[in-house]
């Protein structure tokens, strides 16, 4: 049978008042804290989140909303979130949106429903009036990799327009200037990442054909197809920026089923250095996104909204991407 509270007030000899304020996150003698602590530990006591969360009006539990589960970054920054809300005692709570925005409103209702403590969004929407029920609720959101055009949130991101313009000038200062991009005109870091790119080439007073633009949605068929259709025009690009992971694979594996070699006929730069960046060959030139402190950055902030400590206007933190050095560049 599971060890109760009245357990441990046997067991220590103290009120179950100085018990319970202990267990709901309050301050209580250090001589009494060792022995519930002691106390806990042998008798394997389990605290019923769901019990202390009717007092303290708190579940230790954050919601968040994803765009697509199934993409390797979402992925690897759950694990980063996870690991940085463990260390504060919270769980996750993930709901897939599958890139559709109805699904993404109604599982902002269901995590509301659970009583989550905040929300931290990957977003499939481009405006936010969905999480106006948040805001009506008072339950704290930070959005994480794509930012809203009008509503005003807290924001972790990169900062894709400088990001993609450096790229672009890694290719510009090796002599391309028949470059092309493959990036979604759907999602808002893809449009960002557009933007970076015509920044680039007006500032070195390129032009290229609208055929070397390459939209859709961010995925690994829009990367594989687009590449195709671009080493089958008649005059191919030299060099093409494929804007997130996804496009990167499916763009690589279009250039190893072609006639073309990288970096000999067409040069390649990709996004995220996650795990199969690091053994394609030849080596990939690559703009890495700081994953892991976004994360940390993002629990920081939601965690302060939650306890109060921060309660100004909504904050907008644009982390710098590296560019990692590889092989699949030719100067020309």
């Amino acid at each position: 049978m599971a060890a109760t509270i009245r357990d441990i007030r046997d067991r220590t000899g103290l009120s179950l008042a100085t018990i319970s304020k202990y267990l709901n996150g309050g301050n209580v003698l250090p001589k009494n804290r060792k022995l519930i602590e002691e106390a806990i530990e042998e008798l394997h006591y389990e605290v019923n989140e769901l019990a202390r969360g009717l007092v303290t009006n708190r579940t230790k539990t954050i919601g968040v909303l994803v765009y697509d589960i199934q993409c390797v970054f979402v992925g690897n920054m759950l694990h980063y979130l996870g690991q940085a809300l463990h260390k504060d005692g919270y769980g996750l709570l993930i709901c897939d949106s599958c890139n559709d925005a109805e699904i993404e409103a109604r599982n902002l209702q269901f995590l509301l429903s659970r009583k989550v403590d905040g929300i931290l969004v990957f977003a499939v929407s481009l405006k936010g009036s969905f999480l106006d029920a948040a805001k009506k609720a008072e339950v704290p959101v930070v959005l994480l990799d794509r930012a809203f055009r009008n509503e005003e949130f807290d924001c972790i991101e990169i900062d894709n327009r400088t990001a993609m313009l450096r790229a672009a000038n890694k290719l510009i200062e090796r002599g391309h200037r028949r470059i092309a991009v493959v990036a979604s005109d759907i999602e808002y870091t893809g449009m960002e990442r557009m933007k970076g790119f015509e920044d680039a080439l007006a500032d070195a007073g390129i032009t290229v054909p609208s055929a070397y633009r390459v939209c859709g949605r961010h995925s690994f068929e829009l990367g594989y197809q687009g590449v195709r259709d671009l080493l089958r025009l008649p005059e191919p690009p030299s060099a093409v920026i494929l804007s997130n992971y996804d496009t990167t694979l499916g763009g690589i594996m279009a250039v190893n089923e072609s006639r073309f070699n990288c970096p000999g006929d067409i040069s390649i730069i990709g996004f995220d250095g996650l795990l199969m960046t690091k053994v394609i060959r030849p080596r990939l030139w690559i703009v890495v996104q700081p994953m892991e402190g976004m994360a940390k950055s993002a629990v920081e902030l939601l965690l302060k909204r939650i306890s109060h400590e921060e309660n100004g206007s909504p904050l907008r933190i644009s982390f710098s991407a590296g560019i990692r050095e590889g092989d699949s560049i030719r100067n020309l």
